[in-house]
């Protein structure tokens, strides 16, 4: 891989009163630029992740970037959207646009602003990154798909109750050494057992703590061709960058195998020359417990069906043999749609810049990243090291 990154920048993640995307946009930005050490007639073209869907009524925001500095003016400027993924896509796109040469430096920014919207609404936009034709009727917006991928897997695998509650626990547990994370809170194992007033059930066997939060939040990183990075202060390089999309129906594949994630793991891994015993770690994309507990079978962690041995036997724990959602995952996190997919690229390259203060797995050498778009549909990998 020929691509970078040399610089970031993170808002924390939650309920952003008096902020739309804008000014969340222009904060990551500028921030970033200045983490690179660069000024903004320097970076070559813009990549802006935004999935909005109706969450805010400014829907054409890519040069919102050049709010963030009148010397952006004229830098070509791109909106990228591929669902719950479309940070990772903004990411990959300012890769592949290295890649060919066409640009030495990239900015890519990722951002969403939820919450402005009353909660049914919420889910109805949501729900937008579904086959609407088949999956319109859905109770519950996204919650009520991945409570019918829940109820099924319980069906055909035996109860899963135990190993969701541990994945929750894990997540939130982490969590509280993220500055960046919505919830940075400890909820225990017990809590997200157990049913309770504060803890019901949200659709199927999924209960509150199973389900990531509506969040607002942005983050941005500049990428660089490698021989720019070497000059910088600091840089983590791309070993791998891969793609596979599904088919968006629910109907036309078995969804409990998140056979799209499996085939972006394989050419990740194809791209890298390594194995998932080559990684230090994991952020995957735990948008609902049962969604990180099938991506340990996707990944090749454990035999299909047998996720549950992942967490239960401690393997994705910090001090486990391959640590998952270290940062405490989307799930304590929270899930800014547009910001996801470039938070988990900064998370992980903390992680191997020694840079992750209580996050920090010991001696990291290489991360593996995991972002999906709908139900297993859009799946992206990265794979990094550092550079140096």
């Amino acid at each position: 891989m020929t691509a970078c990154i040399v610089g970031w920048a993170h808002l924390p993640f939650g309920k952003k009163e008096g902020e739309d995307a804008e000014s969340m946009i222009v904060r990551v930005a500028a921030d970033a630029l200045a983490d690179a050490g660069l000024e903004p007639t320097e970076i070559d073209a813009i990549y802006l992740g935004h999935f909005n869907g109706g969450f805010e009524k400014q829907d054409f925001t890519a040069s919102l970037v050049l709010q963030a500095d009148d010397r952006f003016r004229f830098t070509p400027a791109t909106r990228v959207e591929n669902a719950c993924a479309t940070g990772s896509a903004a990411v990959h796109q300012g890769i592949h646009l290295i890649e060919a040469k066409k640009a030495k430096r990239v900015l890519v920014v990722g951002v969403e602003k939820m919450t402005a919207l009353p909660g049914k609404e919420i889910g109805e936009t949501l729900l937008k990154a579904s086959y609407l034709k088949e999956e319109a009727g859905i109770d519950g917006g996204f919650a009520g798909v991945f409570g019918q991928i829940a109820q099924q897997y319980f069906q055909r695998h035996g109860d899963q109750s135990d190993a969701l509650a541990r994945i929750a626990a894990k997540n939130h547990r982490n969590g509280v050494s993220n500055p960046y994370a919505q919830m940075r809170k400890d909820l225990g194992y017990e809590f997200c057992r157990n049913t309770s007033e504060k803890n019901p059930f949200v659709a199927g066997p999924l209960k509150r703590t199973d389900c990531s939060l509506v969040s607002d939040g942005a983050a941005a990183i500049v990428l660089s061709d490698v021989d720019t990075a070497l000059s910088m202060d600091k840089a983590v390089v791309f070993r791998a960058a891969a793609q596979a999309n599904d088919f968006l129906p629910l109907s036309k594949r078995d969804i409990l195998k998140f056979e799209g994630c499996t085939a972006a793991w394989r050419k990740g891994l194809a791209q890298a020359g390594m194995s998932l015993d080559d990684l230090s770690l994991v952020e995957t994309h735990d948008c609902f417990t049962i969604a990180e507990l099938i991506e340990y079978e996707a990944m090749g962690l454990t035999k299909e069906g047998e996720g549950a041995r992942a967490i239960l036997e401690g393997w994705t724990e910090k001090d486990g043999k391959l640590p998952i959602n270290p940062s405490g995952g989307l799930k304590s996190k929270g899930h800014p749609i547009g910001a996801t997919g470039v938070s988990m690229h900064i998370m992980a390259s903390m992680q191997l810049r020694g840079e992750a203060g209580d996050m920090q797995i010991k001696g990291a050498t290489s991360a593996g990243i995991f972002n999906m778009g709908g139900a297993a549909v859009a799946n992206f990998v990265s794979i990094l090291e550092p550079l140096r």
